[in-house]
């Protein structure tokens, strides 16, 4: 790596952050984490030149904090143990002339990490055909230690930095709305055990309905699919009931009350049920009150 552009003061933030700690300042925040960076090089030369280059950077407020690797089985070790390191400056040849190029590959592969940034780099590029490199391994960056000079390795690293930002933030939030699945799976899972559940299509019959639907009125799945709720209420319904169901749907409000209806032994089911809209159908929500004995 060159050192002839050994001026860095183009790197350091005009301004530290207003709420950074500073020595008796206790109502100070503490100071972001750092973004780590791995440093991986079988040269000790190429690890010092390299954290001297960036121990004046800083990015988004934060840092850099940097490990240390001086061969691909070593590198791995560092990352199985560290998920958050954001960039990898990893040399191609050291124990072997592909060991930089088979870390890489087992970082995407083996440790499942799509989230570093990895940045290769060779003292030798005669030895590495650079296109084919970028090709067939899943890399951000491929750089001659010769051509990459402090301002050119800066600039590789904020950028890179700036990916990982990007994905990591995607990344939690895909993680976040996973989550919200997961409640809403198993808070579903809770109300299909107890709770009898029907859809209805534009035509108001039955286009869906649950397990427990089919077992409190006694018929199977089929038979209920494509038919007419009535089959559960013959008319007349009492109307005052109706009406409000219909006003209530119309406005796009959800509508609760207690009805009856009957299993297909006749026995007269009470349900508390709610009912909401769905792309022009509707959504039936009920639980069981209780089973009355058949009609006289």
């Amino acid at each position: 790596m060159n050192q002839n552009d050994d001026d860095t003061d183009w790197m350091i933030e005009d301004e530290a952050p207003s709420n950074q700690a500073r020595p008796g300042n206790t109502n100070a925040t503490p100071a972001p984490p750092p973004w780590r960076v791995l440093i991986v090089d079988d040269d000790v030369d190429v690890h010092v030149v390299t954290k001297f280059s960036l121990s004046n950077a800083c990015f988004l407020g934060r840092r850099l904090s940097f490990l240390h690797a001086y061969s691909g089985e070593e590198a791995l070790n560092v990352l199985r143990n560290t998920p958050d390191i954001a960039l990898v400056l990893l040399d191609v040849i050291m124990e072997t002339s592909d060991a930089g190029l088979l870390v890489a590959r087992q970082i995407r592969d083996q440790l499942h990490n799509q989230l570093v940034r990895i940045v290769l780099r060779t003292g030798q590029p005669g030895q590495a055909l650079e296109h084919s490199i970028i090709l067939d391994y899943d890399i951000n960056d491929f750089w001659c230690k010769t051509d990459l000079t402090t301002r050119k390795l800066f600039t590789t690293v904020i950028s890179s930095l700036r990916a990982y930002a990007g994905l990591d933030e995607a990344h939690r939030h895909t993680l976040a709305i996973q989550a919200e699945l997961d409640d809403a799976r198993r808070l579903l899972s809770a109300v299909d055990q107890h709770a009898v559940i029907a859809t209805l299509d534009p035509q108001g019959r039955f286009s869906a309905v649950n397990d427990k639907f089919c077992k409190v009125f006694q018929y199977r799945r089929e038979e209920l699919l494509g038919a007419d709720p009535r089959l559960l209420h013959a008319p007349p319904y009492p109307q005052d009931q109706l009406a409000d169901a219909l006003q209530a749907l119309k406005d796009g409000e959800a509508w609760t009350d207690v009805i009856s209806t009957w299993r297909r032994d006749g026995q007269e089911v009470r349900l508390r049920v709610t009912v909401t809209n769905d792309d022009g159908g509707a959504i039936i929500i009920g639980s069981v009150l209780q089973a009355l004995k058949k009609p006289l």
